[in-house]
């Protein structure tokens, strides 16, 4: 792995910790569930609060494809869980990288929705471009 390379994820996860410092805890739950749901979800949800993020062209965007998706501290599993994203959701993407193999895929996305935090990209689909590397 590049400096470079090693520099950015270093960055991204200062930047996670300083917000895993300030975001509670949320509960401990499976880190997805693709089963498909009731199927009662009407359009797409937009979980960044209106903040206007969605719409930077700096960023991708992807739609969360399981019924709930952990994002979490680190491209891990085993990292603490910051926030649960839902089926449908659009969420913005800043980078992708490496992780953790989540059923084949070992991409991660960092996602810049009101907090950062690491989403499976095994269950986040791209809008448009795939996102860059970080």
């Amino acid at each position: 792995m590049s400096l470079r390379s090693r520099l950015s994820i270093a960055t991204a996860a200062g930047l996670l910790a300083a917000a895993a410092a300030v975001t509670p805890a949320a509960a401990a739950h499976d880190d997805l569930d693709p089963s498909g749901g009731n199927g009662n979800h009407h359009g797409h949800h937009d979980p960044s609060g209106g903040n206007g993020n969605h719409h930077d062209p700096r960023l991708y965007r992807g739609v969360v494809t399981a019924n709930t998706l952990a994002l979490r501290s680190a491209p891990n599993r085993g990292s603490q869980i910051i926030r649960h994203a839902h089926k449908g959701d659009i969420v913005s993407i800043f980078c992708k990288t490496g992780g953790e193999t989540v059923e084949g895929n070992p991409l991660w996305y960092l996602l810049t929705d009101g907090t950062w935090a690491w989403g499976a990209a095994r269950y986040i689909d791209n809008i448009g471009p795939a996102p860059r590397w970080c």
